[in-house]
């Protein structure tokens, strides 16, 4: 590996980024992560996102990003629910369930408790596995607070 490849970096809107996607249980809990290119689009990262739980979800919470015709038949395929709001520029709007959607917050204030760690936020390192490696570090430490002493 070599390059822009290895540090998972790629000019996006925001300059020279990389986005980290990442698998959550229904409570906001981090079970995986994926670190693409600051350029790719969201939806890149569905296929190996959803090989990864054991056990099939009921439903699929994603973004807009994830909004495409083939996420949404494999989700049809594998019986699981898409709550994906459609992009605005889709002819045909897409009805889902915005009850559900709302529980995507915890998702997004998982991310927030990941970058209160500064390195993680304004990411320091180079390379994608150092990047990743402190994100588990990070992630270790939230999934803490689940944790209950018997």
């Amino acid at each position: 590996m070599r390059g822009a490849y290895r540090r998972a970096l790629g000019r996006s809107r925001g300059g020279f980024t990389s986005k980290l996607h990442c698998l959550a249980d229904a409570l906001g809990r981090p079970l995986a992560f994926l670190l693409t290119g600051g350029e790719a689009a969201d939806c890149k990262a569905y296929d190996a996102l959803i090989r990864l739980p054991e056990r099939a979800p009921d439903a699929f919470l994603a973004d807009k990003g994830y909004d495409a015709d083939t996420i949404r038949a494999d989700l049809a395929e594998r019986k699981i629910e898409p709550v994906i709001p459609g992009r605005s520029n889709r002819r045909v709007k897409i009805e889902y369930d915005r009850a559900l959607y709302k529980q995507r917050n915890r998702i997004e204030r998982m991310f927030g408790h990941l970058k209160i760690n500064r390195a993680i936020a304004t990411r320091y390192d180079q390379l994608a596995n150092s990047f990743l490696g402190m994100v588990h570090l990070a992630t270790a430490r939230y999934w803490l607070k689940f944790v209950h002493a018997a």
